[in-house]
């Protein structure tokens, strides 16, 4: 059984995309899952090109870094010569409506924050993309969250209708519901998720921040006045996500890890240093990395041969079967 997971690069990775999705791709996944640096889907929402290659392969370090089996992971656009032609033939396959019907491109299309940018017209197929990374890998299994269900079920939707339309070519994939996460948040704001592409990331910790800019973070962590060293994250979200971020490092629950502190000092200080540890050696193998660019250079091309193999014969078989070969 295949099992895919994609992660864009839409900004530097953060604690919260490291511990909720990165670590546990490292500490659970089998030798048949993939992982893949999303990096096409990062276009549909202004971007800077020079950027974009950078923290792809920075994206691309860290999960080697984190212990992604190398051989595993590949980089979306590696793929275009297969993902251009399969996407058009699922495109043609997709009604409007249906695209339409996508929650996030509502959404982020009625962004204000980017006042006067015309919306493009990749955020509005870029559905029918993911469809596309799904299909040409064979995958059974695609692990995602609420935000990205409809889009696994417009790849069911479209595998279904293509086979029965012009011959057997693709597995239906299902959706399925990673393990809980650790819930972070932003440390100036814990009314909000910590976000990779945020605008002020004085709340945010970044995978590759320095351990000093890092301890600064926390200790500058919004909390409340209220002095109880209780997990209640309605009454107190502030040190409930110090507690969930510690616990998550500790391999721990909130609740356990609350117990022997005196202040929010303490806490924060515990913070720091257990993500300052988890983090350390993540850094350092990313930052080797990044200094050997011959080095990821390979593994970069041995992982985007291996799908490339992979799709190959579905390919072949969804093109003639299309008409168009």
């Amino acid at each position: 059984m295949t099992r895919l997971s994609g992660i864009t690069p839409s900004g530097p990775v953060h604690v919260g995309n490291y511990l909720g999705a990165i670590r546990r791709w490292a500490r659970e996944g089998d030798p048949a899952d993939l992982y893949f640096v999303s990096d096409l889907h990062a276009m549909t929402t202004p971007y800077h090109p020079q950027k974009l290659r950078g923290r792809t392969r920075e994206l691309l370090a860290i999960l080697i870094a984190a212990g992604i089996e190398p051989d595993t992971v590949f980089v979306q656009s590696d793929l275009l010569p297969q993902l251009g032609p399969l996407t058009w033939v699922l495109e043609c396959a997709c009604a409007f409506g249906e695209a339409a019907r996508m929650t996030q491109f509502k959404e982020k299309s009625a962004d204000r924050s980017h006042e006067g940018t015309p919306v493009r017209v990749g955020l509005f197929t870029y559905p029918v993309l993911m469809a596309a990374d799904i299909l040409l890998q064979g995958a059974d299994e695609v692990p995602v969250g609420d935000d990205q269900a409809q889009h696994v079920e417009l790849a069911r939707v479209l595998a279904r209708r293509f086979n029965g339309t012009y011959g057997e070519a693709f597995v239906v994939p299902r959706a399925v519901t990673p393990p809980a996460a650790a819930r972070v948040r932003d440390l100036a704001d814990a009314t909000r998720k910590m976000d990779k592409s945020a605008s002020d990331s004085a709340g945010v910790l970044f995978a590759l921040d320095e351990p000093d800019l890092l301890r600064r973070k926390v200790k500058r962590a919004v909390t409340d006045s209220l002095a109880r060293l209780e997990y209640r994250p309605d009454e107190q979200p502030g040190l409930a996500n110090l507690l969930e971020i510690l616990g998550a490092c500790l391999d721990k629950s909130p609740r356990e890890v609350v117990a022997g502190f005196s202040s929010y000092g303490e806490v924060k200080d515990a913070v720091a240093e257990a993500v300052i540890e988890e983090l350390r050696p993540i850094r350092e193998r990313t930052l080797e990395l990044l200094a050997d660019p011959t080095e990821l250079d390979r593994i970069r091309a041995v992982g985007g041969a291996r799908a490339t193999g992979r799709g190959s014969h579905r390919l072949t078989t969804v093109l003639r079967l299309a008409g168009v070969a």
